[in-house]
């Protein structure tokens, strides 16, 4: 008999609650609590700041009444930018503050590159040539400013922080991951793995990627991607990200691999949509599915 030592999340995002000013009307936080809940899922993602309760006792009564977790807390920062990291560290410390005083000791500062704020990234997501990378300097400089506010992360608040390689921003493929790595700091900066973003950005074969870079692993999403689906700005609209099981991420490989490694971390399922868009409690409860019918 397998004994699995992780548990499974869902996040807000597969609401359509994301980082992004976006058009469409958000659901509130107590129907996404209530619906995470309600399709098996053990814990959560903060989501935006201000989508949940704010303040740590009501945060913690929130997810209390519907005996969910809160593992992590998506904090994208234009890291390339300099004179932005001083309020991107001020953004990360409020955020940290409040899950440490809410109790969740344990949850990840999930660091991002600014996605979707440069308009040749942007437009290129999915479709990176060397043309759009920045000079090895740009990803020391990446690399410095993640390590500067994961220390300040971990200084105030002992949170650890991990980086959330992602489609649209400056850390996406497989080349600009590894910079990220060799350039951090690996007491500080550890990875989210997220093995649809992976697929997006170029990456081929998720499990060789996980057997070479496990140490750095200390978060893994969950997202499936469907390779027919065209890359442009508007893929996630036309479903890139789909239901687990309907894309070409071999999730029961992963799932084997991270059984034998004995993964202790979090496995979070990340559907993204956009605000209004489709059923979420629908897919959330396919996923949960797929991932019981493999095992998990």
């Amino acid at each position: 008999m397998e004994t699995i030592h992780f548990k499974i999340a869902n996040a807000p995002c597969s609401w359509g609650v994301l980082e992004f000013e976006l058009e469409g009307k958000v659901m509130g936080y107590e129907q996404v609590l209530d619906e995470i809940a309600a399709t098996g899922y053990a814990g959560t993602e903060l989501g935006d700041w201000g989508f949940m309760p704010t303040e740590p006792l009501a945060l913690k009564a929130a997810l209390d009444k519907r005996k969910l977790d809160l593992l992590g807390a998506f904090v994208p920062v234009a890291l390339s930018d300099k004179n932005a990291l001083a309020e991107g560290i001020e953004r990360a410390l409020k955020t940290a503050g409040l899950m440490h005083d809410a109790g969740y000791t344990d949850a990840f500062i999930v660091l991002a590159d600014n996605n979707g704020t440069v308009e040749a990234r942007t437009k290129n997501a999915g479709r990176v040539k060397p043309a759009h990378l920045l000079s090895p300097h740009g990803y020391k400089t990446i690399a410095g400013a993640a390590n500067t506010l994961a220390a300040a992360v971990k200084d105030k608040y002992g949170l650890r922080t991990v980086f959330h390689h992602h489609g649209g921003g400056y850390v996406e493929t497989p080349q600009e991951i590894d910079w990220l790595l060799q350039y951090t700091d690996p007491s500080l900066v550890g990875l989210c793995f997220d093995t649809g973003h992976y697929r997006l950005g170029g990456g081929v074969d998720c499990v060789a990627f996980l057997e070479k870079n496990y140490d750095r692993i200390w978060h893994v999403h969950f997202k499936d991607y469907d390779p027919s689906v065209a890359i442009h700005f508007e893929s996630v609209r036309n479903g890139i990200f789909c239901e687990l099981g309907k894309g070409d991420v071999p999730f029961e490989a992963i799932k084997a691999f991270l059984l034998q490694k004995e993964y202790h971390g979090w496995v979070v399922v990340e559907q993204d949509v956009l605000p209004g868009m489709g059923s979420p409690k629908q897919c959330a409860q396919h996923n949960r599915d797929f991932l019981k019918q493999i095992g998990l």
